[in-house]
């Protein structure tokens, strides 16, 4: 299982551990990934992805999931979180 937020889009990032004496090592910043239930208000039913803490106070910021999905780009979210923003798409335009 790739470190990726299914919501955000966030990924590993690298870096160089730095000593006092300046020498520079390899290393790997990794995201704070959660596993989080998210209640889409629009079908009713609980949803569980690995988000990153910050994707979660995104998520809540914007107002709940579905408001959420609407407004994400479709290269940020995982399949997942694609297939249930075409449901909420199909759903809103009825």
């Amino acid at each position: 299982m790739t470190r990726r937020c299914e919501l955000t889009g966030k990924t590993v990032q690298y870096g160089c551990n730095v000593s006092h004496a300046n020498n520079h090592s390899s290393r790997r910043f990794l995201p704070n990934l959660q596993n989080v239930s998210f209640l889409s208000e629009s079908l009713g039913r609980v949803f569980k992805f690995r988000a990153t803490a910050s994707g979660i106070r995104t998520v809540e910021a914007k107002g709940g999931l579905d408001s959420f999905l609407l407004a994400s780009k479709n290269e940020n979210l995982s399949r997942k979180a694609q297939a249930l923003k075409k449901v909420l798409k199909g759903m809103n335009k009825n």
